[in-house]
């Protein structure tokens, strides 16, 4: 049987989940329509919605539903842009997902200033630069609230209180936080917050965007759905299935995921002299482990790792394929070409560690020996 552990690409979609997107492909009616089955849509719709708001402690009116992360993140970027044309700067770090730190460039390309925030070897951000950073000119701050490749968790907290009290819009790409760690809106004054059901046991090309309460944020596609920022009809069957993970995720036991991750880590430093656990240092979230292999390049052993059926990842997946090393690893000093991100989920179990831990370092010692 083979054993997934790349959850930080995506994750394997719920029953739960499957239950409730069927069930809307069967209640097929538009959530606009005033007629019967009209009604019945929109009334999953609101629930779908007061739902998802739960997970993060925020009101429904404040959650805009998009196709992914990448949206949200465009959105909330490009929307404050907008929203203060006069401000030609841009704050954010050299270790964001690629969707942001790709807009960023292209927002560089016409005309604005954007300043990238380095990580030390642990991947934590400086706070003092990050308030530095930040003047008049600022239209936007996007920091990550936990590393897609690391897992280190941002103080994002601290973070949009300096924002704020400097008068600058604050979001955070909360991807890899959603569902992970409590997320608590009603006292973290970010103006913007996005994530991706994918992540978290929900089907692909699903997301939702907070937006707070107050804030006027211009829409990428014109229409009235979702109070007018972001229209075309919405993907009840998919909302359904993203309320569904929510759902699960505030039943998750985190503790033991995080167990079954420290379970991993320690089991592989007492084997394999040469590994070393990249962010250890910092605090991250409980499913990801980044472990370096000195000089063996990490394509070799996730080869060797395929072929035994264990299934992990060098990094992003939305970057793998390309030739350069993790943009993450390299803004930490650490040995990028010979990384592995094992990343975990609801689903793993301790029997998977366990041969993980049995596989790994043979595979290792073979390479090295080559």
């Amino acid at each position: 049987m083979s054993i997934y552990l790349d959850s930080n690409a995506t994750t394997q979609v719920a029953k739960e989940c499957v239950q409730a997107l069927l069930e809307c492909m069967e209640d097929f009616g538009n959530p606009s329509s005033t007629h019967l089955f009209g009604q019945a849509a929109k009334k999953r719709l609101m629930d779908a919605r007061a739902q998802v708001a739960a997970l993060l402690s925020a009101s429904p009116q404040e959650l805009v539903f998009t196709s992914s992360g990448t949206e949200g993140n465009h959105m909330a970027i490009r929307g404050a842009c907008a929203m203060h044309p006069e401000k030609r700067h841009v704050v954010t770090s050299r270790v964001e997902h690629p969707s942001t730190l790709s807009l960023v460039a292209h927002l560089e390309a016409q005309g604005y200033r954007v300043t990238l925030l380095d990580v030390d070897e642990n991947g934590n951000l400086d706070l003092d630069a990050f308030e530095n950073s930040i003047n008049d000119e600022t239209a936007i701050a996007s920091l990550m609230w936990a590393n897609n490749e690391t897992g280190v968790i941002f103080p994002i907290m601290d973070a949009a209180k300096i924002a704020k009290s400097k008068g600058c819009l604050f979001h955070t790409d909360a991807v890899q936080a959603a569902g992970k760690m409590e997320i608590d809106l009603s006292s973290v004054p970010a103006d913007f917050l996005s994530f991706s059901g994918h992540k978290m046991h929900a089907p692909k090309g699903m997301g939702a965007l907070f937006v707070r309460k107050g804030i006027k944020l211009p829409p990428l596609f014109f229409g009235h759905q979702e109070r007018g920022r972001r229209g075309g009809t919405e993907n009840l069957p998919g909302i359904a299935a993203l309320a569904a993970a929510c759902r699960l995720a505030m039943e998750a036991d985190a503790g033991r995921i995080t167990a079954l991750r420290n379970k991993l880590e320690e089991g592989v430093v007492a084997r394999i002299d040469i590994a070393r656990i990249n962010g250890v240092g910092a605090d991250r979230v409980g499913n990801t482990s980044n472990v370096s292999f000195g000089n063996i390049e990490s394509e070799a052993i996730l080869t060797d790792l395929d072929r035994e059926g264990i299934c992990a990842s060098s990094g992003a997946a939305c970057t793998a394929g390309g030739s350069e090393p993790s943009h993450v690893l390299r803004a930490m000093g650490a040995q990028a070409g010979s990384a592995i991100r094992f990343s975990l989920s609801r689903y793993t179990q301790d029997e998977d560690i366990e041969k993980l831990l049995g596989i790994l370092p043979g595979l290792v010692e073979k390479r090295r020996m080559q």
